[in-house]
C-alpha cells in the first residue's frame, strides 16, 4: 500500500507574509546547508512538468496548500475518499518537536526566539490554539516504492526524511523573521536570485578544493617497492637476475 502522510505545519503569520518568509528561508538553507561540494546548484528556478523517473518504482508526489487557520480543515487538498480514509494527518509542531541534534540552534528555537519587528514569539506549549495571526501549510506527501520486501521500510524513511526537513526549514523560516519581515515579493525574489548565485559558487569552489587535495594527495604518496621473488626450488644459488632490495642469500 502506498505511503500517504498530510502533514499540517502552523506558522504564527499571515500566508501572504509566509510567502515572502518560505522562499527567503529556502534560499539561505541552501546556501548554509551546501558545504563538501555537496548541496543544490540551481541551473533554472521555473515551473516545470515531467512525468520520467530515472527509478520506476519509485516516486515523490507532493500537494500544498497554504490556509490562514490552525489546520482546522479537513480536506482542503481534495483528496479522494480513498485517499483520504489511507492518509496519515501529521501535525508539525515547529516549537515542541525534537529536531536531530547536529540542526539544532539556540537562536533558532521559536521556544526562546523573539521577533523585534513583529513582537511575535516566544512560543508556548498549546500556541497553536491562541497564536493570532496563525496560518497553516497543509503537505500531501505521497511516497511510492514499489519493490517487494523494500517497500515498506523506503517509504517509511523517505517520509520520516521529508519531515525532517519541513520540520528544520519552518522553524528557521520563523526564527529569520526579522531577515525578511519587510521585503516585499521583488526583494525576495531578488534575495533569492543573488543567493543561487553565491550557492552555485560555493559549490564549484568547494569541489575543485576537493579535486586538488585529492591530485595533491597522488603526487605526495611514496612508491611502494617491489616484493622480492622467491628462489626457484632446487636452485643453491638465487638469480641475480630480478633481485629485490631483500637479500634471499
Amino acid at each position: 500500500m502506498v505511503l500517504i502522510k498530510e502533514y499540517r505545519i502552523c506558522m504564527p503569520m499571515t500566508v501572504e507574509e509566509y510567502r515572502i518568509g518560505q522562499l527567503y528561508m529556502i534560499a539561505r538553507h541552501s546556501y548554509e546547508q551546501s558545504n563538501n561540494g555537496e548541496g543544490v546548484e540551481v541551473i533554472a528556478n521555473e515551473e516545470v512538468n515531467d512525468e520520467c523517473s530515472f527509478i520506476p518504482k519509485f516516486s515523490i508526489s507532493i500537494q500544498t496548500r497554504y490556509e490562514d487557520n490552525n489546520g482546522t480543515s479537513e480536506n482542503c487538498l481534495g483528496l479522494t475518499s480513498e485517499e483520504s480514509e489511507s492518509r496519515q494527518v501529521d501535525f508539525i509542531d515547529i516549537a515542541y518537536d525534537e529536531i536531530k541534534p547536529h540542526h539544532y540552534k539556540e537562536a533558532e528555537d521559536p521556544k526562546f526566539y523573539k521577533s523585534e519587528k513583529s513582537g511575535r514569539g516566544p512560543l508556548p506549549e498549546g500556541w497553536m490554539q491562541t497564536q493570532q495571526p496563525i496560518m497553516c501549510c497543509y503537505k500531501s506527501v505521497n511516497v511510492k516504492f514499489e519493490v517487494w520486501g523494500l517497500q515498506t521500510r523506503v517509504e517509511e524513511y523517505v517520509q520520516g526524511a521529508i519531515r525532517d526537513i519541513l520540520l528544520l526549514g519552518h522553524r528557521q523560516a520563523f526564527t529569520w523573521m526579522d531577515e525578511w519581515y519587510n521585503m516585499t515579493i521583488e526583494d525576495v525574489r531578488n534575495y533569492e536570485k543573488d543567493m543561487q548565485e553565491k550557492t552555485n559558487m560555493k559549490i564549484k569552489v568547494c569541489l575543485e578544493n576537493t579535486e586538488e587535495s585529492e591530485k595533491a594527495k597522488e603526487t605526495s604518496q611514496p612508491q611502494t617497492p617491489k616484493s622480492p621473488k622467491t628462489p626457484k626450488s632446487g636452485s643453491s644459488t638465487p638469480s641475480t637476475e630480478g633481485r629485490s632490495w631483500f637479500n634471499w642469500s
